[in-house]
C-alpha cells in the first residue's frame, strides 16, 4: 500500500466521525526609485550554502537588474535575524527587522493553523507530486489566513524530504524512536508526528542545533537531507535514517505592508523574480537529495532506509487528532490525493 493511501484512508475514517492596519488597498505614491532604492532584509535559519539561500540571492540579482538599482535585497542566513518562529514573529509586528522570511510552511500555523496541511507525515511519495501541492488551491486557501497578519506569500521554495539522525543507532522502526529526545523546530505538526513516533520533541532553533548536537543536549534531530550535510550535522551526528516523514514546502513570503510600497510594475518583477529562485532552489534541493547521500556517507555517516509503512501507520493520529484544524480542506485534500 502507498503511503499515500494510508492518509486517505486516514481522511476518509475522520470525515466519516466528524464528517497594514489602515493601509487601505491603496499603494503609497512614495515608491522605491534609483535614486531613493528600497533594500528588502531576507531572513533565513540556515548557513550559505544551503540551497535557499543561493536562490534568494538569485532573487536578489533579479530585482536589482529588473528594477534598476530601486528595489535591493540583503540574504541574512545563518539566523542572524532569529530563529524561524523568530523571524515570522517580526513579520507579524512589522517591526522592520525582516521583510521577507523564507521558512517551512508549517512554521506559519502558529498564525493560521490551517497552514499545517502541508507537513501532514507520509503525505507525499515524489518531488513532483509535493511540489504539485504547494502550488495547489488548497495551500492558496490556507495562505489567504496570513494576509490579515501581514503576511503575503508569494511563491513556494522546497526543503525536502525530511530524515531522522541519532548518536544511538539506526532507525529501523517505530520502536527505534522510543524515548528519543529529538530537536525539532517550534512546529506542532512536526511536533506531534515525532511524538506519535515514541520519540519526544524539544523544539530548538536551527542555529543553535549543532552545538546542542556536539555537547549531547539531544540525541537526534530531523531534516531533509540538504540541511543534514549543508549545515555538516555529520560531524555530530552519526546515524541518518531515511524516514522522509514529512515533506518540507518553504513559504517565500514578505510584509503585506512593505508589499504595498511598491508600484503595480515591482510588484510583477518581485512575483516573478521569487517564482524564478523557486525554480532553482527546487531543482537544486531534488539534485543534491540525490547526490549527498554519498558524501555523507564518505564523511562517516552509517545510512540505513527502513520500510516506512509501519511509520506511516504509527502517525495516521497526527491527522486525526488534528482534522477540525482544516475544515473543508480535508475534503479537498483526500480528493486531490486520490487523483494524484
Amino acid at each position: 500500500m502507498k503511503k499515500w493511501k494510508l492518509l486517505v484512508f486516514a481522511l476518509s475514517s475522520t470525515l466519516m466521525i466528524g464528517g497594514l492596519s489602515g493601509c487601505g488597498s491603496e499603494k503609497p505614491k512614495a515608491e522605491p526609485t534609483p535614486d531613493k532604492p528600497l533594500t528588502l532584509k531576507i531572513g533565513v535559519s540556515t548557513g550559505e550554502a544551503d540551497p535557499r539561500n543561493i536562490a534568494a540571492k538569485q532573487f536578489a540579482d533579479e530585482i536589482r537588474d529588473k528594477t534598476g538599482g530601486a528595489v535591493l535585497a540583503t540574504v541574512n542566513g545563518g539566523g542572524v535575524l532569529g530563529s524561524d518562529a523568530d523571524l515570522i514573529d517580526s513579520l507579524t509586528l512589522k517591526s522592520g527587522k525582516v521583510d521577507i522570511v523564507i521558512s517551512d510552511a508549517s512554521n506559519f500555523a502558529t498564525y493560521e493553523p490551517k497552514m499545517g496541511i502541508s507537513a501532514l507525515p507520509f503525505l507525499f511519495d515524489d518531488f513532483d507530486t509535493a511540489w504539485a501541492f504547494m502550488d495547489s488551491g488548497i495551500e492558496t486557501a490556507a495562505e489567504d489566513g496570513l494576509l490579515k497578519y501581514n503576511i503575503r506569500v508569494l511563491t513556494h521554495f522546497c526543503n525536502g524530504f525530511r530524515c531522522v539522525t541519532n548518536s544511538k543507532g539506526p532507525i529501523e522502526s517505530p520502536d527505534d524512536m522510543n524515548g528519543l529526545i529529538i530537536r525539532t523546530p517550534e512546529n506542532p505538526i512536526i511536533m506531534a508526528t515525532m511524538t506519535a513516533l515514541g520519540a519526544n520533541p524539544q523544539p530548538l532553533g536551527f542555529s543553535e542545533l549543532y552545538a546542542a548536537l556536539r555537547q549531547g543536549t539531544y540525541d537526534a534531530q530531523e531534516n531533509p537531507i540538504p540541511v543534514i550535510y549543508n549545515n555538516k550535522l555529520y560531524e555530530v551526528q552519526e546515524y541518518l535514517s531515511i524516514t522522509n516523514h514529512i515533506y518540507s514546502g518553504m513559504c517565500f513570503a514578505i510584509s503585506e505592508s512593505v508589499w504595498k510600497v511598491f508600484s503595480d510594475e515591482q510588484q510583477r518583477i518581485i512575483e516573478e523574480a521569487a517564482v524564478h529562485a523557486s525554480q532553482t532552489n527546487r531543482e537544486m534541493n531534488r539534485q543534491q537529495t540525490t547526490d549527498l547521500i554519498s558524501s555523507l556517507e564518505e564523511a562517516g555517516m552509517k545510512i540505513n532506509s527502513p520500510d516506512l509503512e509501519p511509520f506511516a501507520e504509527a502517525t495516521s493520529s497526527v491527522l486525526t487528532n488534528n482534522s477540525a484544524t482544516y475544515g473543508e480542506l480535508i475534503n479537498q485534500l483526500k480528493d486531490w490525493l486520490e487523483s494524484h
